[in-house]
Order: C-alpha cells, then structure tokens, then sequence
C-alpha cells in the first residue's frame, strides 16, 4: 500500500510540472520576473502553498480535460474559451496559495531537480493517515 501511495504522489508531482508547462510558455512571452527559487529559499509556508496549488491545479485539470473532450465536437471558438479560462483557473488556483505563477514554477522546476524538495512536497499531498 506504500507503494501505491508513493506511486500517487509522484504522479501528481508529475502531472503538476506538466501542468505548468502552459504558464511557462504564457510567461516566456515577457521578460522573468527574478532568479529561480533555490532549496534554501524554500519555506515550510511557500512548500505548503506550492502542495496545495498543485492538489488544486491536478483537480482542475481532470475537470478540464473531460470539458476540452466534450468540446471536441464544437467549434474551435469553444475549444479555445474553455483553454483560456481554464489557464485562468490554473493561475487563480496558484495565486490564491500566494504564490506567483512565476514562483509556482520555479518550486516545480526545483522539486522535479531536486529530490529532497520534491519528497517535502509529496509529504504535503499525501494523507496524514498513512
């Protein structure tokens, strides 16, 4: 059971790198806003809001997923206001934890770099009820 636990948790640390790679590409359009988060600047505040944005991004996306599928069929306009309100929900979600999108990504870069931030992270996801 450990395992599969541990298995979850890696894949929605996973699912959110993946999910930032939208923002990224949004965020590669204008200049960066300052140096990437390194280990030491990680606080237990900052880990706990980047787990529960990222629980918070991976529902979203199972959400959105399922409406672009059933969008499939309409017309491309739909297809495109479901993609830019769902990048809305995406960076609502971050920012509601009181990151910046630009922070979000900068924690998942080092998490997915660094495997001492990433376990701290899915330490956060997981139930405490192990």
């Amino acid at each position: 059971m450990r395992l599969f636990t541990q298995s979850l948790a890696a894949a929605i640390l996973t699912t959110g790198c993946y999910l930032s790679v939208p923002t990224v590409s949004v965020l590669a359009q204008s200049p960066p806003q300052g140096p990437a988060i390194s280990a030491p600047d990680l606080s237990d505040r900052k880990l706990n809001a980047a787990a529960d944005a990222l629980k918070r991004v991976a529902d979203l996306q199972k959400d959105y997923r399922q409406r672009f599928a059933f969008a499939e069929a309409e017309a491309p306009a739909e297809k495109e206001r479901i993609a830019t309100e769902a990048q809305n929900e995406f960076t609502k979600a971050v920012t509601d934890q009181g990151l910046s999108v630009e922070e979000y990504v900068s924690i998942l870069d080092a998490a997915r770099d660094d495997p001492g931030i990433g376990g701290k992270i899915i330490q956060r996801i997981l139930p405490s009820d192990r």
